[in-house]
C-alpha cells in the first residue's frame, strides 16, 4: 500500500490550523467497524436475494410486503456488536477539542454518537430508532430484533417503522437546512468514506465555500479533482494517525 504520510501530515497541519471543521461522511466510515458497505463489490449489492436490495429497502416494498422487508432488515441491516472505529473515534475528540463543529453522515448505525460525537446530523435516520405509525411511540433496536414479521406497537398495535429513509422517501426538511448551514459556514469540509452516488445529500456538497477541500476514500470520487487535500486510503487508518 502507498505510503500517504506526507498527505497526513498535511492534514495534522488543517486540523491544527481551523477550529471550523465540518466532516461529511458515509459508509466507508462504518466498513471498518464491520459494517458492510452496499455499493462496494462485496456489499450488500452484490449479493443474491429474491429482490434486489434497492427494492426492498424502497417505501413501495415496505408498504406492500413488509414481512418480507422487515426478514431483510433484521437479516442484513441491524448490527448488535458494532464498536466505533478509529474514525469515529478522533472525530469525537475532534468535536471535544471545539476543532470540529459536525458530523454529517449518510450512515444509520449510531456509530458517531456511541463514540461521543454530540452534534450529529444523519441525513438517512437511525436504525436505533423506530416508531409506531399509528401514535408514535417509541421503539429501540432490540424491539425490532425481538419482534417478528412485523413489529407492532405494545400502545395500539399499530406498525412500528424504523426511522430511516427509505427510497423513495424525503430528507427530513430539518436535518437538510442544518447540514446547508455547516457546511456553508465552515472553514474546511473533510469528506471521508464516501463515494459521493447518493443524492440528495451527496449535492449538499455544493454548499461549501470555504479555505480547504479534504477527501479521504479508497475509491475515486466526483469531487477528488477541486480536493486541496485528497488521500486515497482507508479512513480509520488515516484518523489513527492523527
Amino acid at each position: 500500500m502507498k505510503d500517504f504520510q506526507k498527505e497526513i501530515n498535511e492534514l495534522k497541519k488543517i486540523v491544527d490550523t481551523y477550529d471550523n471543521i465540518v466532516f461529511f461522511g458515509g459508509a466507508g466510515v462504518s466498513t471498518e467497524s464491520g459494517i458492510p458497505d452496499f455499493r462496494s463489490v462485496d456489499g450488500l449489492y452484490n449479493q443474491q436475494y429474491d429482490y434486489p436490495p434497492e427494492t426492498i429497502l424502497s417505501h413501495t416494498f415496505y408498504r406492500r410486503n413488509p414481512k418480507e422487508f422487515f426478514r431483510f432488515y433484521r437479516n442484513k441491516m441491524l448490527f448488535t456488536d458494532v464498536k466505533p472505529n478509529a474514525a469515529h473515534l478522533k472525530l469525537a475528540e475532534l468535536e471535544q477539542r471545539g476543532k470540529l463543529r459536525a458530523v454529517i453522515t449518510q450512515n444509520i448505525d449510531g456509530l458517531h454518537q456511541a463514540a461521543g460525537s454530540k452534534v450529529v446530523l444523519e441525513l438517512h435516520g437511525s436504525v436505533l430508532r423506530n416508531y409506531c405509525e399509528n401514535c408514535g411511540q417509541f421503539y429501540d433496536m432490540d424491539y425490532i430484533l425481538q419482534s417478528t414479521d412485523v413489529p407492532t406497537c405494545q400502545k395500539c398495535g399499530g406498525p412500528v417503522k424504523p426511522d430511516v429513509v427509505l427510497y423513495e422517501e424525503g430528507l427530513n426538511q430539518k436535518t437538510i437546512n442544518d447540514a446547508v448551514h455547516f457546511i456553508h459556514e465552515a472553514d474546511v469540509l473533510i469528506i471521508g468514506g464516501t463515494s459521493l452516488a447518493v443524492y440528495p445529500a451527496a449535492g449538499l456538497i455544493d454548499y461549501f465555500k470555504g479555505d480547504k477541500l479534504v477527501v479521504i476514500n479508497k475509491a475515486p470520487t466526483p469531487r477528488d479533482s477541486h480536493a486541496d487535500l485528497l488521500i486515497q486510503a482507508p479512513i480509520g487508518e488515516v484518523f489513527s494517525q492523527l
